[in-house]
């Protein structure tokens, strides 16, 4: 008679988590990009900053976390160590500015209420965590800064799980593949679901959220928790939210990835996931890339 062998409490059929997915904020080489692409290769955008705008877009949606009562569930931040996506990350979800960045008044001397009385305002840890980072190579708007850096600016950030003060990954001449993102997303994913919490925010990147990780939702099983067009592209700071399902994670398949660097093999059981074709909506993979 066969044995079945136990599954960690962790596998086990019917558990889920919830994931919150925030794509950062406008950042500079976002509202340059219109006028030509010289922000991905000019050293002036190197690891982009927000624009107004962008700061404006985090304290419009700091207003929207509290006012649901989404802030209170959440238990912890994962966020892409670069300063548009660590900005985003501390500014919605600690509802900080920072004021050497733009004269606005400051967060905390906004009530914001929720079924007539005022939210309680948490602070989830935020970790930083390379694996989240957007598509890296030659552009250098995706080069980020040395962690002592961002250490100084950001103190409320645990930069732990960062192994090196500079940014050895980024390559000047080679370029992330799809493939290579995708199983770095995989592999994300994987590393989300064996963490202790239920409920997650992701602070990352167009490229990133766009083309790998809804992309791996759509061929297995999870539910999307707020209205959104699973087609469209991430916008500046938009929050889309889902319920992962143990059987998600279970059918991404093995857990051998190689380096950025080199080969990578697709795990079994994603064969059928496609990258975003780009020609359905008459878009570019380029021009895709320039709004990340």
């Amino acid at each position: 008679m066969d044995t079945i062998a136990a599954v960690p409490s962790r596998f086990q059929f019917g558990c889920h988590k919830v994931l919150h997915l925030v794509r950062h904020a406008q950042g500079m080489h976002n509202l340059e990009s219109e006028k030509s692409r010289d922000p991905l290769t000019s050293y002036e955008f190197s690891d982009a900053e927000l624009s107004s705008l962008g700061w404006q877009q985090i304290r419009d949606q700091w207003k929207q976390v509290c006012a649901s009562g989404q802030l209170k569930e959440i238990e912890v931040v994962i966020t892409s160590p670069m300063s548009r996506t660590l900005q985003t990350a501390v500014g919605i979800f600690h509802g900080e500015d920072q004021p050497d960045r733009l004269d606005v008044t400051s967060f905390e001397d906004e009530k914001v209420k929720g079924d007539d009385e005022t939210s309680t305002f948490n602070r989830p840890p935020i970790i930083a965590y390379e694996l989240c980072r957007e598509r890296m190579g030659k552009y250098e708007c995706d080069r980020r800064g040395t962690i002592s850096q961002y250490r100084s600016r950001f103190p409320e950030v645990d930069f732990s799980l960062i192994e090196n003060e500079d940014d050895i990954l980024w390559k000047a001449d080679e370029r992330e593949t799809h493939e290579e993102v995708m199983a770095r997303a995989m592999k994300f994913i994987k590393w989300l679901w064996e963490r202790q919490e239920k409920e997650i925010a992701v602070v990352s990147h167009g490229v990133f959220l766009d083309q790998t990780m809804i992309e791996l939702f759509k061929n297995n099983k999870c539910s999307p928790l707020n209205d959104y067009d699973p087609h469209s592209r991430f916008r500046n700071c938009e929050i889309r939210s889902v319920k992962v399902f143990n059987e998600s994670v279970m059918g991404l398949g093995s857990d051998s990835f190689s380096n950025h660097c080199g080969r990578i093999r697709i795990p079994y059981g994603l064969e059928v996931v496609q990258i975003r074709d780009s020609t359905k909506d008459n878009v570019s993979v380029e021009e895709l890339e320039v709004t990340n």
